[in-house]
């Protein structure tokens, strides 16, 4: 197909995916790197405060922005959440302010954020127009998603609202050894719900919005409710092992800090990708089950 993207946060486990798939389909790939570049396909960048030539930018298709330092590292200290914001905005604002200055020439402008945006919302149905939450998680995507905007009029911001990743470096990782000894079980009540994707359709779909008419937020995330429980239940069932000794909501608080705990674990949010599949994307692996079984299929 041809095209050129310039990535951020590639070496990650979303980037690195996105990277090999774009290559395959013949673009060009220009990744920003926080190290000394070893290429042609590299440029340098955030390593000694100066800003980015907007010239790195400038001809390409899109620009898609993944860096952020891991949510599942803990526990959140005060340090590390001021990390977790800096990872975030500090990249974001500067590939923002590179945008704007291209003014009408910008190219595309994906931007990387979570579902946790809409925090704990028991019983309600959220689709990209549902309010900001009010967890931590909610105020720091929040944050996020504004620097992003800060591109400009000009810029097709498109805001990767991600759920959690089925996969085995995803949420499925600390699962997974509880899951092999036969010590899972519900987390909390269990009956929460969590947004989740593969990490093939999170790839996909970012590669659909480099060239669909979609701006605005876009809640990357499988079509199909799953709690808690759906998910452990089905990591045992295809693990053959039981699902059965539960973790109470107070003791994760306790071991994982409430912060972490009321953000990734104990939130209830029925997310739905409404704006992704208006815009024709099919998934391809529409179920827990089927996103389970890539992931432990590798």
């Amino acid at each position: 197909m041809g095209g050129h993207v310039v990535i951020s946060g590639g070496s990650g486990l979303i980037g690195g995916a996105l990277s090999w798939l774009l290559q395959a389909e013949g673009w060009r790939i220009t990744h920003l790197v926080r190290r000394q570049a070893r290429g042609p396909h590299e440029v340098e960048w955030l390593r000694d405060g100066r800003p980015l030539d907007p010239a790195v930018l400038d001809g390409a298709d899109a620009v898609v922005c993944l860096n952020g330092a891991s949510i599942g590292k803990l526990p959140w200290t005060a340090g590390y959440r001021r990390t977790l914001r800096e990872s975030r905005l500090l990249p974001t604002r500067t590939i923002a302010t590179a945008l704007r200055e291209l003014g009408g020439r910008a190219p595309a402008f994906l931007s990387a954020s979570a579902v946790g945006y809409y925090g704990d919302r028991p019983g309600e149905t959220l689709d990209e127009s549902s309010p900001q939450g009010s967890t931590f998680l909610a105020d720091l995507s929040g944050a996020w998603e504004r620097e992003a905007r800060a591109a400009g009029r000009e810029t097709r911001v498109v805001l990767l609202r991600t759920a959690p990743l089925l996969h085995t470096e995803g949420v499925l990782k600390p699962l997974l050894p509880l899951t092999k000894l036969g010590v899972s079980g519900p987390l909390g009540a269990g009956t929460q719900l969590w947004p989740w994707i593969s990490l093939d359709d999170e790839v996909r779909a970012i590669r659909h919005l480099i060239t669909a008419d979609v701006e605005g937020p876009v809640n990357l995330c499988g079509p199909q409710p799953a709690s808690a429980n759906d998910i452990g239940r089905e990591l045992a069932r295809q693990l053959h092992r039981p699902f059965l000794v539960p973790a109470p909501a107070w003791a994760l608080r306790l071991g994982l800090g409430r912060d972490a705990a009321d953000s990734l674990l104990l939130a209830d949010a029925r997310v739905v990708p409404a704006v992704l599949e208006r815009s024709g994307f099919a998934f391809d692996h529409p179920t827990v089950e089927l996103a389970v079984s890539a992931a432990l299929a590798g």
